[in-house]
């Protein structure tokens, strides 16, 4: 018991190593044809020399150098901020009424003591009394500001003239006011306000003091807000988007020259000799990590249904250096507006390995596949991946494992290519559609034919490389068990005309385990046709089994049971011998030898008992192997099911289910399930399964009447 428990650890140790080693092999593969994707190719450059190559940046990355220039930029055009003063305005307005109104008062004060005097007395009211008496009204700030002059002038002239001069000076000065006068710009202030009084309708004498008043009326009344002008400067600055270099972008042209800033650039991308970048190597390395680890925790899945052996893993290991290698070689040739990678035929490995291994693996490897072939397709440039050919990639191996179904022959593949065709096609078209360049119906027609050809290439290749891995690696695919399950197959013949009752008894072994399969998900196809072959080694003695024994009487009745017992339990051997000597698969072979595991022939070790009661029960069993798959496990009940229940004579349901479940309950109790992956569940299953299966082809039928006797 220890030594089987030590056998059974080393091949649990002995499977993980080598999932492990092929991991790590398609790892460094993967790693070989990928590196040059983010590696940054260095250029030993002078300045002010010419380029001999046109070269683009393998990254985004920020110019801070060119961010701040264009910044402080932005915050010197931004134009001071000042804050006008109202009150200055009104205050000046005010200083013009003042006046103006002092004026007309010292006028009529004037006028009035004119009429109370004499005409022989002379006036006190000369010019230089009414100035005087001006300046003692008046504020401080006309006083020391405005002529007497002009005082003397405005006087002078008549009232509607002087009111209509007012009216003209106060609204050129409140105008030129509102705009704000800086004191940079207060002459050209005064200089707008003498304008506007240089070309009103008033009499050019009196144009002369307006004009002098505007020197003192126009002052500063706009100044400088630092908060504000701070705080635009501010949200400019802000405002200012980073100037960024663009993954892919031309620095240099070949042929130009290699200025202070070209260069600049260069430096900062780290194209330079001395700026080498391994970051990107690291974060493939990380990625091919990740691949790796989800590879093996998948194979790993596969290896604990039992359905993980060396073959199948050389075939899992090859399809995915093909499928990469396809993708690599075409990128060679590929640029940023050719879009090669829509002629890729991606499929062909999810095809492969749907037909070959299985469904789920196909759609795990289809994800992986799809994420290399955006590395691949990045024009190598370091960090970026190609989104449009990842996820065209995904879609056509996507539609390659919806589309196959039923797999009755080889054309089923090359109906998958049309199901592959539309998928691509309306794929490309959307990316086309979706982008914002135009293209024209040509474009269109070229990038379809690409789509077209990259699904008839996957089918053509799935079907020329499918025979490879069937015979080369001994791979059982659907596509053979269907050519295996063929009537005329030499060895179903020679069941057929050597041993009829075997063939009979195999056909409905396959039937019922084929049913059983399905309802938990094994391999029905490879259940059936396993049947047809289980009992291939009774055809080197036929007469020997019951079935066969037709109108002869029984040999078993002239030889020893130990003989009898040696014909009956050399049949699995003899057919596995037989079938190895026709190259058969390996899955047949094995389900031929295992599908009576180490059972005992109970009816020749009870008729030698009646004799010898020292009996030997090993001599009475089958020598095994016990059943190792869930194919073969089923395929062993089935064959007791189906010759116990046909030995009824009326085989009614009741009879039926305690048969089968009298035999499923023996199996397990006499071990021959115990290294079979099947569960209590599924046992629970497979025994109403077959249940129903045979209470279909045993049903009660009508009893018609005879026909009556004259």
């Amino acid at each position: 018991m220890k030594k089987k428990k030590m056998q059974s650890l080393f091949k649990k140790r002995d499977s993980w190593l080598l999932i492990l080693l092929s991991t790590i092999f398609v790892g460094i593969f993967i790693f070989l044809l990928t590196f040059n994707n983010v590696h940054t190719k260095t250029y030993n450059i002078d300045r002010f020399s010419m380029a001999t190559e046109t070269i683009r940046s393998p990254i985004t990355i920020e110019n801070e150098q060119e961010t701040e220039r264009k910044t402080r930029e932005t915050v010197q055009s931004v134009v001071d901020r000042y804050n006008i003063n109202n009150e200055i305005t009104q205050e000046q307005i005010n200083y013009i009424n003042e006046i103006f109104e002092a004026i007309s008062t010292v006028e009529e004060e004037a006028n009035v003591e004119r009429e109370k005097e004499d005409d022989d007395i002379v006036s006190p009211f000369t010019e230089e009394a009414i100035v005087e008496r001006l300046k003692n009204i008046l504020s401080e700030n006309i006083v020391a500001s405005v002529k007497n002059q002009t005082l003397i002038q405005l006087i002078n002239i008549p009232k509607e003239d002087r009111e209509a001069g007012r009216t003209v000076l106060i609204e050129a000065v409140e105008e030129t006011l509102n705009n704000g006068v800086r004191t940079e710009n207060i002459q050209t202030a005064i200089a707008n306000v003498n304008e506007a009084i240089k070309f009103a309708t008033l009499d050019e004498d009196f144009k002369s003091p307006l004009q002098d008043l505007s020197h003192f009326a126009v002052v500063e009344n706009s100044f400088f807000d630092v908060e504000e002008t701070s705080e635009a400067r501010k949200e400019a600055a802000s405002g200012v988007a980073p100037v960024m270099i663009r993954a892919g972008e031309v620095i240099v042209r070949e042929g130009q020259t290699i200025t202070n800033e070209i260069y600049n650039r260069l430096e900062l991308v780290g194209v330079l000799d001395n700026e080498g970048n391994i970051y990107p190597l690291l974060g493939l390395g990380f990625l091919i990590i990740l691949i790796c680890l989800f590879m093996a925790l998948e194979l790993n899945t596969v290896k604990r249904k039992n359905n993980l052996d060396t073959r199948k893993l050389i075939t899992i290991v090859s399809v995915t250096i093909l499928s990469v290698s396809l993708m690599k070689i075409v990128s060679l040739f590929a640029t940023d507006e050719s879009k090669l990678y829509f002629i890729v035929p991606i499929a062909t490995g999810a095809l492969l390995l749907k037909l070959l291994i299985h469904e789920r693996l196909a759609f795990i490897f289809a994800i992986l596949f799809s994420i290399l072939g955006s590395i691949i397709f990045n024009g190598e440039i370091a960090g970026a991946l190609n989104s449009e050919a990842g996820t065209y990639f995904l879609f056509s191996q996507f539609a390659s494992i919806f589309f196959l179904t039923n797999v009755k022959d080889r054309t089923a593949i090359l109906k998958t290519g049309i199901g592959i065709t539309v998928i691509n096609i309306v794929t490309v078209l959307l990316f086309l559609l979706l982008s914002f360049e135009k293209y024209a119906f040509v474009d269109l027609l070229i990038y379809s034919s690409f789509a077209f050809a990259s699904a008839f290439l996957s089918a053509v290749l799935a079907i020329g490389l499918l025979p490879f891995f069937e015979t080369g690696l001994g791979i059982l695919s659907d596509t053979k068990l269907l050519q295996l399950s063929n009537p005329n197959q030499p060895l179903l013949k020679k069941i057929l005309t050597e041993a009829p009752g075997t063939y009979h008894h195999s056909v409905m072994v396959a039937n019922l385990s084929e049913t059983a399969c399905e309802s938990i998900g094994a391999n029905g196809l490879l259940a059936r046709v396993g049947a047809y072959y289980h009992d291939i080694g009774k055809t080197v003695k036929p007469h020997y089994f019951i079935e066969n024994q037709l109108s002869i009487r029984n040999p078993h009745d002239f030889i020893d049971p130990k003989e009898s017992a040696k014909i009956i339990i050399n049949h699995p051997y003899d057919g596995a011998e037989l079938l190895k000597k026709h190259k058969m698969p390996k899955e047949i072979i094995d389900i031929a030898k295992q599908h009576h595991g180490s059972t005992l022939l109970k009816y020749f070790y009870y008729k030698e008992k009646e004799n010898n009661v020292n009996v030997k029960e090993s001599d009475f069993r089958y020598p095994g192997p016990k059943p190792q798959t869930s194919e073969a496990a089923i395929i062993c009940i089935c064959d007791s099911v189906e010759a116990a229940v046909r030995s009824l004579k009326e085989p009614t349901e009741e009879k039926i289910e305690e048969i089968v479940a009298s035999i499923i309950s023996d199996r397990m109790t006499d071990g021959q399930l115990d290294e079979s992956p099947l569960t209590l569940k599924e046992l629970k299953r497979i025994q109403r399964t077959i249940c129903e299966t045979l209470k279909g082809i045993f049903h009660s039928r009508i009893q018609y009447p005879a026909k009556e006797e004259k």
